[in-house]
């Protein structure tokens, strides 16, 4: 009798050279495993703490957070609690408790971003396995890995990284859920992963739903009565994991909690459905930066500003994941090959259509969404064809997918022209040849179509993993990152190539002399004596300035580690504090000095909407107190009348 152990064949039942052979082969697959995460993460750790604070918008509110638990709760711009951040605050958890940890500075920021991409590896590959096997797991782990848009992310202290995570990890509960005698806990879950996903980067966490209930209600094996109440369950789950943060923050007395940023009515509903929500789909988006896309299509993933962060292998996704479901058409209803690549492809579907047709702010780093999807679907749908390499139908396939994956290449490297230009013929040239092998590799011995193989993956993979190498060694700052080597794809959305430092798009902070734009592209790095201006008798003042817009804040909060209150929020158009609020904080002394600082007033665009309270407190200062200039910028000291 065979008997099992955690269900590997007990060594008396298998013949000596076979279980030599099989723990040989065990052993290769941990090794290979646990190089492929090593490899991860020295890509994503290596030098991590030259990008410094990475996004200061970000940065700002976890040093807040190390500091007050209430701004921990709320993910507060600072720690006297002005205004939020315009993001629900799951992602700055997870970095307040590493800076609570470890001290506030740019590794106890980053670090924990870098540790989420290697899990999300190591799940996407614990994903594809159960399906397809070690080899096409550890093919899906490298393509996520080595996506660049995903080496950005997971090297910078914004919300996707931990979107992304638990978006996969969802996505492997759905498929833990359609395997036979699964638990029934296990699509739930996947309901819990999406709504703490909420919870990180609101509801761009809900486009994967769509795919995520076909392949459950269409492939689990259980009664379909027993499908639909488990996925009534996980709605639920989904529910309260995300509902009970904004059912605390709406029940919250909202004088003793900081303004919901990104809000005009100080409510976390309108943030998640308005702002954060419906208005990123239409462009409406109230206090925000109005419509600012003119490049809306089904062309945008491959343009010059998102192509070179997601787009090298999407039509190979996309090409190996459609060959699989027609391999696998006549498939039983619970086949979980055939499920898992209607998951995979689904969400990269859903998700590219929006990507591709939202009217609202957009930029190119939304992508790394799409990395886990188009990694899934090429190590199941590439697994599927190489099995069957002695069909030519297979190969041509194959084949057809690295032509395709090669042009592409060759496209998007040219237009960094001076950066590794011997890589695009490099590629070609390989490609071609292993193209040709493809085709014929069912006719060659098992070890010579396993290196021919091995070239195709290579060649694929080249150019999208030189540029996240590139991304690795390259510092990033700033609220706008780009993917590649230095100086690719520095775009703002809508085709407009704007610096962090160019003045003209209007100033909302008042008076000439002010600072350089911080606002939508960067913060702020004050001179010493500004700073110990500043920092002076800090203690007896709740602020120690104000200024328009919370990414001009952050950069004085940085430097100081002292409260800023960032006027208006993020686009300066929030109507926190309103010009009342701020007289009555300036007659109780609660703040000391008004800095003038230019921000992205004038791209707010016609129909924007938004509050002008931080243009009239502006205004109000200007009129009533006297300006000084401080190593080179414009302040006012808020306790001294003219």
């Amino acid at each position: 009798m065979t008997t099992t152990l955690l269900g590997a064949p007990a060594a008396a039942a298998v013949e000596p050279s076979d279980a030599r052979a099989s723990g040989r082969g065990a052993l290769w697959r941990r090794v290979s495993l646990a190089v492929l995460l090593i490899a991860t993460a020295l890509l994503y750790l290596w030098n991590l703490g030259a990008s410094g604070w990475a996004n200061d918008f970000y940065a700002a509110a976890v040093q807040a957070g190390s500091q007050s638990w209430k701004a921990m709760l709320f993910g507060s711009s600072d720690a006297a609690n002005a205004i939020t951040v315009d993001k629900t605050p799951a992602a700055l958890w997870v970095m307040d408790v590493s800076a609570r940890l470890f001290g506030f500075n740019s590794w106890s920021l980053l670090v924990p971003q870098a540790l989420e991409g290697v899990a999300a590896v190591a799940v996407l590959y614990a994903a594809v396995r159960r399906v397809s096997g070690h080899w096409a797991g550890m093919l899906a782990g490298a393509v996520l890995a080595l996506t660049p848009a995903a080496t950005l992310m997971f090297r910078f202290d914004n919300p996707d990284a931990l979107l992304v995570l638990l978006l996969t990890v969802a996505a492997y509960c759905v498929l833990r859920a359609i395997e036979k005698d699964s638990g029934a806990w296990w699509l739930p879950l996947a309901g819990v992963a999406v709504g703490f996903g909420f919870l990180a980067k609101m509801m761009q966490a809900f486009l994967v739903l769509p795919a995520f209930a076909l392949v459950y209600l269409l492939a689990a094996p259980a009664p379909l009565r027993t499908r639909i109440v488990r996925s009534v369950a996980a709605v639920l789950a989904m529910v309260v994991s995300a509902g009970w943060y904004l059912a605390l923050v709406t029940l919250w007395p909202a004088s003793s909690r900081p303004y919901i940023g990104g809000s005009q009515h100080n409510s976390v509903l309108e943030l998640a459905l308005g702002y954060n929500g419906f208005g990123r789909l239409t462009g409406n988006e109230t206090g925000g930066l109005g419509n600012l896309n003119f490049d809306v299509g089904w062309a945008r993933l491959f343009g010059s500003e998102m192509g070179g962060q997601i787009a090298w292998l999407l039509p190979a996704a996309l090409i190996l994941g459609v060959a699989g479901l027609l391999i696998t058409r006549r498939a039983p209803r619970t086949d979980r090959t055939r499920a898992a690549l209607l998951l995979w492809l689904g969400w990269l579907i859903v998700t590219g259509v929006v990507f591709s047709y939202a009217n609202g702010i957009l930029h190119p780093y939304y992508t790394v969404a799409l990395a886990p999807a188009i990694a899934g679907a090429i190590g199941v749908g590439a697994d599927l064809l190489w099995q069957r390499r002695n069909d030519i139908r297979a190969t041509a396939v194959l084949s057809g997918a690295l032509v395709v994956t090669v042009v592409l290449a060759c496209v998007l490297l040219a237009r960094t022209r001076d950066w590794l230009p011997w890589l695009g013929p490099v590629v070609a040239i390989a490609g071609v040849g292993a193209a040709a092998l493809l085709l014929v590799v069912g006719r060659l011995p098992k070890a010579v179509a396993t290196g021919v193989l091995a070239v195709a993956v290579a060649v694929g993979s080249a150019a999208p993993g030189a540029y996240a190498l590139a991304t690795a060694a390259t510092t990033h700052s700033g609220a706008i990152p780009s993917a590649g080597p230095a100086g690719a794809g520095r775009s703002f959305p809508g085709g407009g190539r704007l610096s962090g430092t160019d003045g003209g798009a209007g100033a909302l902070g008042g008076g000439g002399g002010g600072a350089p734009m911080g606002g939508m592209f960067g913060g702020i790095t004050p001179g010493a004596n500004l700073t110990a201006a500043l920092s002076a008798d800090a203690d007896n003042y709740t602020w120690v300035a104000a200024v328009v817009g919370s990414s001009n804040a952050a950069g004085y909060q940085l430097a100081t580690g002292d409260p800023i209150m960032a006027l208006g929020g993020f686009n300066g158009t929030d109507p926190a504090p309103t010009l009342s609020q701020f007289e009555d904080y300036v007659a109780q002394h609660k703040i000391h000095y008004f800095i003038s600082a230019q921000i992205m007033g004038g791209m707010r665009g016609s129909g924007s909407g938004g509050s002008q309270a931080a243009s009239e407190i502006a205004a109000w200062v200007q009129a009533n107190f006297t300006a000084q200039t401080i190593d080179g910028v414009t302040v006012y000291d808020l306790t001294v009348n003219h």
